[in-house]
């Protein structure tokens, strides 16, 4: 009989709580500390990212942001008003380009650092089930660091098309909520399914087959990303959880699919959707 983890397990539904998710991080001091390591590098790496790149978009309309057109006229006056609404304009929505871009390479380049928690979390709620695909290896940080950038180049296109969809009014800022959901989840599931060297192509397919469970585990991080500045600190600081979170939940999906039921002590490990 296959054993089963007694750290955490997922309810009837299917579903591991965050809750779960943040008990398993705090309880497990290796989970914890590498945790926090990768909250500070995350953060730090981001806030650098965020800086550069606004200082290099700033430099490319500095004249124009800076001189404002003359009042002296009617003319004057409506084109003053039309740059001052721009210069808001521009400034929201580059400082939130900004965010992604600074993230996304934050995100290249902690990539390994993500995917030994993500490991370390399976591994824990798995149990005997839990199947080593790949152990630590140069290679293998570099393929991490690699699934990183092309997730990331993924990323920049979600974003242009976020922000082509965005003129649609209503239906438009809908669109642009599930984009960055969906892509929320692939995100965080791109972890343990590189850690199965899953294809691109095969995780988007998995986020079609549980569309559900991959809302439910991207609304979050997709909603606290679209609020500036403060998405650089928040996402930092949650993102380890929301890691180990994503990574439970698609653990306990394909340990279903793998195994109908597996039972310790009476309880229900698995159960087939």
């Amino acid at each position: 009989m296959q054993k089963q983890s007694n750290v955490t397990s997922a309810t009837s539904s299917g579903w591991i709580p965050l809750s779960r998710s943040l008990l398993l991080m705090i309880s497990r001091k290796q989970l914890f500390g590498w945790s926090l390591a990768l909250f500070l590098i995350t953060g730090l790496l981001t806030w650098l990212g965020y800086l550069l790149t606004v200082d290099f978009m700033d430099s490319l309309t500095g004249s124009f942001m800076a001189t404002a057109p003359a009042t002296d006229t009617i003319w004057g006056w409506i084109k003053h008003k039309g740059w001052l609404i721009g210069s808001w304009l521009f400034l929201i929505v580059s400082r939130i380009v900004a965010f992604y871009f600074a993230f996304l390479f934050a995100y290249s380049l902690t990539t390994p650092g993500y995917a030994f928690l993500s490991a370390a979390a399976e591994k824990l709620y798995a149990g005997d089930n839990f199947d080593a695909d790949a152990g630590f290896s140069v290679a293998g940080v570099v393929r991490d660091i690699l699934e990183g950038i092309k997730i990331a180049l993924f990323g920049i296109v979600v974003t242009i098309a976020a922000l082509l969809v965005n003129f649609i009014p209503g239906a438009g800022q809908v669109a642009v909520v599930l984009l960055y959901t969906y892509y929320s989840t692939l995100m965080f599931i791109d972890y343990p399914a590189s850690r199965r060297r899953w294809s691109l192509g095969r995780k988007v397919a998995w986020l079609r087959t549980h569309n559900g469970k991959a809302l439910r585990i991207g609304l979050l991080p997709a909603v606290i990303s679209m609020i500036p500045v403060v998405n650089i600190f928040a996402i930092a600081l949650l993102f380890p959880l929301l890691t180990i979170h994503a990574t439970l939940n698609f653990s306990a999906i394909e340990l279903t699919q793998k195994v109908p039921t597996v039972s310790s002590g009476g309880r229900l490990y698995g159960k087939r959707d």
